[in-house]
């Protein structure tokens, strides 16, 4: 079914682009959120990740649907880079006045998956992209620096510095016992 949908966009169908973006934004649209600092800006990486998608989708090759889903995760991080170096907010130094712990993080709230989400959010963008890079998208510290144009050192240096601060943060609210997998 995606092959076909594939095929009627590489022929400019519209609808069939329309329906692509509806079947995967949700999914591509929560990757930019945890680049960018606000979901207007997320909207935007999201609609220009799907215009270079379907600029570039004459060279796709469609092998499989995870294909096609690692590849538009890949273009959409790529969006998100190039819209951090665009507006200049890819600060890989740390301003503590710009990190706010979450109200709603407090020992009597559950560690969960949306909580390390949200205090992920409230990393400094320098930090919040390696770490993402990284942990959560799977690029090893080479590619990270040749992303966004740093030494490996430093990558290895912002995600430590990352994961120290969420530790700290997960220590502050009472869980000491969890963060030993950060």
């Amino acid at each position: 079914m995606k092959k076909a949908l594939l095929e009627s966009c590489r022929q400019g169908n519209m609808f069939a682009q329309r329906q692509l973006v509806e079947l995967y934004s949700n999914r591509l649209y929560r990757l930019c959120l945890r680049y960018m600092r606000n979901e207007f800006d997320a909207e935007e990486v999201l609609m220009n990740g799907f215009l270079r998608f379907f600029e570039t989708l004459h060279s796709f090759e469609y092998r499989d649907d995870n294909g096609l889903e690692a590849w538009l995760k890949r273009i959409m991080v790529n969006a998100a880079l190039m819209y951090l170096r665009k507006t200049k907010n890819l600060s890989l130094l740390m301003h503590e006045e710009d990190v706010i712990i979450p109200e709603n993080a407090t020992v009597e709230s559950q560690l969960n998956s949306e909580m390390i989400y949200s205090l992920i959010l409230q990393l400094p963008t320098g930090y919040r992209t390696v770490f993402n890079l990284y942990a959560i998208e799977g690029y090893s510290h080479a590619e990270i620096a040749e992303q966004l144009g740093i030494s490996e050192n430093t990558s290895k240096s912002q995600l430590s510095r990352a994961r120290a601060l969420l530790q700290s943060w997960l220590i502050k609210q009472g869980y000491e016992h969890t963060t030993r997998r950060y």
